[in-house]
């Protein structure tokens, strides 16, 4: 058995999609589980390779598998909690960044500005595993009985300092569907307040509203079939990038040198004003560099990424 580690949300599992499917090529008749949260286990179908998901939600309790794996992988941290999480299970080998703390100076050195993609490539590269950072293409999912063609705005994230500010979210709503955009919101159920104050400054009804009515198989299907998806950088993100959706991500305060979009794909485009100095944060509501992000900035990223796709389908045709 190979065991992989990764117990963290949606982008964090998308992101590390090229190194999964790495392993699967590199040990193809091991059993391969995941340890990864359960409520991931819809995309981790749409990942494909996986044998088995693991229920493991943090780092705080013990990963049960059964008999000790042959190789264990570390695609979650730095360590040394995560290293020494795998090592309980008593690995033949443990794939891993050189972590002396947690007792394996073997791999490579961990480097903070490294994009999440390119981190766990490299990992696997110095273990003379080969991985293609550009493998982040998702299977498509079932059909969900959802619209299609549809606008999604997801204005939520867990982290509240990577929201936009909700009254622009809701005037970009309006403008979207001035121009005849069919706009929904999603999120998580704890997001459902947020998405249907926007929803009603923007003036929609509460069934454009599908935040905390929606599980990830169906947010998955809903974004693969969409028209342009915009949010800040969260789990939805990449769900576009996974699908090839158009999309504008907002970032901040974390750059998107490190979690953003491949640049070389036009119809995935983002905006950041983290670069130069900033007030101190308060920590209440959004990131200085998320409220400098301005309407008619998105708009005009909205009109880019929808004109690439105009061209490209023209070229297709």
């Amino acid at each position: 058995m190979i065991l992989v580690l990764r117990a963290l949300g949606v982008g964090d599992l998308v992101t590390a999609v090229p190194a999964v499917r790495a392993l699967r090529a590199a040990y193809p008749s091991r059993e391969l589980a995941l340890a990864a949260p359960a409520g991931l286990g819809p995309l981790v179908d749409l990942v494909g390779g996986v044998d088995r998901l693991v229920d493991t939600s943090g780092l705080d309790r013990s990963v049960r598998v059964g008999s000790a794996p042959q190789v264990a992988v570390n695609l979650h941290g730095r360590g040394p909690q995560s290293h020494r999480l795998l090592a309980a299970t008593r690995p033949g080998r443990l794939l891993a960044f050189a972590d002396p703390d947690g007792d394996h100076v073997d791999g490579p050195q961990w480097a903070d500005d490294e994009h999440e993609v390119d981190r766990w490539c490299r990992l696997l590269s110095w273990y003379g595993i080969p991985a293609d950072r550009a493998d982040l293409g998702l299977r498509r999912p079932a059909p969900a009985g959802l619209p299609a063609g549809v606008t999604v705005l997801h204005p939520g994230s867990k982290v509240p300092a990577k929201r936009w500010p909700a009254e622009r979210f809701a005037a970009l709503a309006r403008a979207l569907t001035d121009q005849g955009h069919r706009v929904l919101l999603t999120g998580s159920a704890d997001e459902r307040a947020l998405a249907a104050r926007v929803a009603e400054a923007a003036g929609l009804g509460s069934d454009a509203v599908l935040a905390g009515r929606t599980d990830l198989g169906t947010l998955a299907a809903l974004v693969a079939d969409a028209r342009l998806v915009v949010s800040g950088d969260t789990g939805v993100a990449h769900l576009a990038t996974g699908y090839g959706t158009a999309s504008v991500v907002l970032f901040g305060p974390v750059p998107p040198a490190r979690w953003g979009p491949p640049p070389d794909r036009p119809r995935h485009r983002v905006l950041w004003a983290g670069e130069g100095d900033w007030p101190r944060w308060d920590g209440v509501g959004s990131h200085p560099t998320m409220a400098a992000l301005r309407l008619d900035e998105v708009l005009a990223a909205v009109a880019e990424v929808e004109r690439v796709v105009r061209v490209s389908g023209a070229v297709a045709a």
